[in-house]
């Protein structure tokens, strides 16, 4: 790790919003901000992981999120701050939930419920991680692959995403896939050390949830992510937390699409440790149209 690196306290400082969460009316209301952006385009992961945090930050700590289910509605503008309005719906014994709302000139671009547990004892079981798996230190870096393209979003990509992203899966920045199947599969983690804070780890794996998930349906039908016309977002989002993890140590994120039809495609994620246990799941729906539809 880079003594350096910018990228991880650029994502700490983004993730912590400013606001008060005993200063309320019927909405507690935090504020966050965007680092400069190629596209001038909210990152939807930066989204859900500031809502994320908007939320936790109205929840005791002994009570983490475990699931989320928001709907992206609008694009977010980079250049503007985004304001988060969490609603408190329930505080149980065991769990609560939150509604967040992120609205950017006064309209929504993100509406999201979330819910908390206390920790408790249950049932346990998990699929088990794929074996065969090559170690992530193996594996070239975005900055490997792409750093040497002199174009602004690939310099973004390759040095300025908080999030080391390494392929295991043929990359599809460039050219699409050599063999047509419906998954995809990288290792991730931070690229330098985060703070114990497990409400932060768990706000930063949304974030970064929201990276790759859509590709399983790129790769099965030989697209890349310059193919020309071509228009992807992601329409939805839902993750639920299953273990405890770090961000900020190899986690090995499989993707799978199961259906893609109407111009929208479903994909769906896991999330394992280096140890081989399932710590989240994701799914997602985006649209995906090409030149010649509708």
């Amino acid at each position: 790790m880079s003594t350096n690196d910018t990228t991880t306290p650029q994502l700490i400082d983004l993730l912590e919003l400013s606001g008060d969460p005993e200063a309320r009316t019927d909405e507690d209301i935090f504020i966050g901000h965007t680092p400069p952006q190629a596209r001038n385009r909210v990152f939807g992961g930066q989204v859900l992981g500031q809502s994320v945090m908007a939320a936790s930050k109205t929840i005791a700590p002994d009570r983490p999120i475990h699931s989320m289910h928001g709907y992206f509605l609008r694009a977010g503008d980079a250049r503007l701050p985004i304001t988060f309005g969490v609603q408190r719906l329930r505080d149980g014994r065991s769990f609560s939930a939150r509604r967040v709302h992120a609205y950017q000139d006064g309209v929504p671009i993100l509406s999201m419920i979330a819910s908390f547990q206390t920790d408790s004892e249950g049932l346990d079981h998990q699929d088990p991680m794929p074996v065969d798996v090559p170690d992530p230190e193996s594996l070239p870096s975005t900055a490997d692959l792409i750093g040497n393209i002199d174009h602004p979003v690939a310099k973004e990509f390759a040095f300025q995403r908080p999030f080391d992203i390494r392929y295991i899966s043929e990359p599809l920045f460039l050219k699409g896939p050599g063999e047509r199947t419906a998954t995809n599969a990288v290792w991730m983690k931070t690229n330098s050390p985060m703070p114990d804070d497990d409400a932060l780890h768990r706000a930063a794996l949304a974030y970064a949830s929201d990276y790759t998930l859509l590709e399983p349906i790129l790769r099965r039908h030989g697209l890349s992510w310059i193919t020309p016309g071509m228009s992807v977002a992601s329409l939805d989002h839902a993750m639920w937390w299953h273990r405890p993890f770090r961000v900020d140590e190899w986690l090995l994120y499989v993707q799978q699409s199961p259906s893609a039809s109407g111009a929208r495609g479903l994909a769906s994620g896991r999330v394992f440790n280096r140890a081989g246990q399932l710590v989240a799941t994701v799914a997602q729906e985006g649209m995906l149209r090409l030149p010649d539809e509708d």
